[in-house]
């Protein structure tokens, strides 16, 4: 045992005062905080305050004018068979058999969604796909109340739907300019997601003009990370000033629910839109009369373009604006009315904006040689799309292609009747045709920029290609014709 004698604890002591007298100086020095049990509590910033103030005021601004959209659809399926499918039960027999009486049923499906009230006398933003195909449509107000709503106009393209209902004293949003809009601003989603009746969300603009999201024809999204979920489609994204800045459209998702990804058509996009159905129930928009496609390092390469940057003319319709202006099929549009055009849908959003009758300044290069032309913009004409039929016969293996000569049956059936060339029938997968984005049902027309008529000009073609490291294909797919670079190496 160790023995300690007075003297010794004395030092002890005296050392020990000195430590606790050193770290008081110290700790006062440092500012370190101690802690204990909470006497009060804590004081709430003044800043903090405000923002909490300026969510509920947003919210009180704009919730009562937010409604909930019923849908009715009368929808007709096949009868139930308990023995799994009727062997004869494909395409292929429903062309040339009719089906038997009572073979379809009809019943009704109901669906919900959101929307908002942007007028005293009515007026209700949805989404195109809340009430798309409805038989029925009731509106119901905060307030408890509810209308028989009608469809005023509904345009696919942009996913935006305006309806009608005749009410009094209604709660009416502010529509804000989403022009204004910047990542990082605080946003509020409302709605009515998974029957939770006037849900408030929040989160931040996470990016704007979002595009090649598949969602619409005409695509320039807000992302928010707000929480939007089944149900709260045609509701409004707001910002902390209580304005509407976009209707809630959809989510990017793996399992269906929220993810942090959902999207918004910003709500300049829409009141276009709402003012054109309002005053004649359809929407005008300007038109090119061109396909274009994506420019790639490889199409820049092939056609010897001084540029990075821009959008490649892959056909041109006869006797459109375009055609009539002078642009040709291999020009490269990189301004439109003096604004560089860097992708597809900026030419898109620019061009269906334009009004028809109206003219364009248009800006091309064709191949290294810069060229302008006055285009009279005119009116989008409806789409039509063709169909795919599978066949095959002869294969380039190389490539990873089956092709066949396009016969009338196959041109009627696919809607390229009055053309001449070979039908692609068949892919590889992982092949270079593949992978450059060939696919079966496509029309090759040109390879390396020679006219393909017949499988002798096909073949041709090819053998001379097989020594390239690339080879360069003009094919139509449907109504759209583009060029397509392989890579052979």
């Amino acid at each position: 045992m160790v023995h300690i004698n007075r003297r010794d604890w004395v030092v002890v002591f005296l050392v020990s005062v000195s430590a606790f007298m050193v770290g008081l100086v110290v700790a006062s020095s440092l500012n370190v905080v101690t802690y204990g049990v909470a006497e009060e509590p804590v004081e709430t910033s003044e800043a903090l305050e405000q923002l909490q103030l300026a969510y509920e005021k947003a919210v009180a601004a704009v919730d009562p004018a937010v409604v909930k959209v019923d849908v009715t659809l009368k929808v007709t399926a096949p009868p139930f068979i308990p023995f799994g499918s009727m062997p004869f039960d494909d395409d292929f027999f429903k062309r040339f058999f009719e089906e038997p009486p009572g073979h379809k049923r009809e019943y009704k499906s109901y669906g919900e969604g959101s929307g908002v009230i942007v007028s005293p006398d009515g007026y209700v933003l949805t989404n195109n796909h809340v009430v798309e195909d409805a038989e029925k449509i009731t509106v119901q107000l905060v307030d408890g109340r509810e209308f028989d709503a009608q469809i005023i106009g509904c345009d696919p393209m942009t996913d935006i739907a305006v309806l009608k209902i005749d009410g009094k004293d209604l709660s009416v949003a502010k529509l804000g300019d989403s022009d204004m809009v910047r990542v990082g601003q605080i946003v509020l989603a409302i709605g009515h997601p998974l029957r939770q009746s006037h849900t408030v969300t929040a989160g931040i603009i996470s990016a704007v003009g979002r595009s090649n999201v598949s969602l619409a024809d005409y695509e320039d999204f807000i992302q928010t990370d707000a929480a939007i979920n089944p149900g709260n489609s045609g509701g409004p994204l707001i910002n902390l000033k209580g304005e509407v800045i976009g209707i809630n459209t959809a989510i990017a998702s793996y399992t269906g629910g929220y993810m942090g990804i959902g999207f918004a058509i910003p709500i300049n996009m829409a009141k276009e839109i709402m003012e054109q159905l309002k005053a004649s129930g359809r929407v005008v928009r300007g038109w090119l009369g061109v396909y274009i496609q994506p420019l790639t390092p490889e199409i820049v390469k092939e056609f010897n373009l001084p540029i990075d940057k821009g959008v490649l003319v892959a056909d041109v319709i006869d006797g459109g604006p375009a055609d009539k202006a002078g642009i040709e099929r291999g020009d490269c549009i990189v301004k439109y009315n003096g604004e560089s055009v860097d992708d597809m849908n900026e030419l898109r959003l620019s061009v269906s904006r334009t009004k028809p009758g109206k003219n364009a300044e248009v800006e091309i290069y064709r191949g290294s040689k810069k060229m302008k032309f006055t285009v009279k913009i005119g009116e989008l004409p409806q789409e039509d799309k063709g169909i795919m039929k599978k066949e095959g016969e002869e294969e380039t293996a190389k490539i990873g292609i089956r092709v066949q000569e396009l016969t009338d049956d196959i041109a009627r059936e696919l809607g390229y009747e009055g053309e001449k060339g070979v039908i692609i029938t068949d892919v590889e997968y992982g092949s270079p045709a593949y992978e450059s984005g060939l696919k079966r049902g496509d029309l090759i027309l040109e390879v390396d920029k020679q006219k393909i008529e017949t499988m002798s000009d096909f073949r041709e073609a090819i053998s001379r290609a097989k020594r390239k490291e690339s080879v360069l294909f003009y094919v139509r797919s449907g109504e759209a014709s583009h060029y397509v670079v392989v890579k052979l190496k």
